[in-house]
């Protein structure tokens, strides 16, 4: 699994398999689009730093540089919503 970096604006559909892999594609609605609608502003930003810490902590045991890259667009998502 490849992870591209497509992130001129986190609130565009995202198109790497890491972030948007193809089960979350099957709906009307991106997944990160609906966890945003379902939460406080200040719960979406909780969620989002959450992200970051998850996959910054995890990076050297188990996803590598695509767990670096992941948090690095939860950050700039994260970053873009202040």
């Amino acid at each position: 699994m490849t992870f591209e970096k497509k992130w001129q604006s986190p609130t565009k559909e995202v198109e790497t398999s890491a972030i948007n892999p193809a089960h979350y594609k099957d709906t009307p609605i991106q997944f990160i689009d609906a966890v945003k609608a379902a939460m406080t502003t200040e719960q979406y930003l909780g969620f989002l730093r959450g992200n970051v810490i998850k996959y910054l902590w995890r990076y050297e045991n188990k996803g590598g540089k695509q767990d670096l890259e992941k948090a690095e667009w939860y950050l700039k998502r994260l970053i873009e919503e202040l």
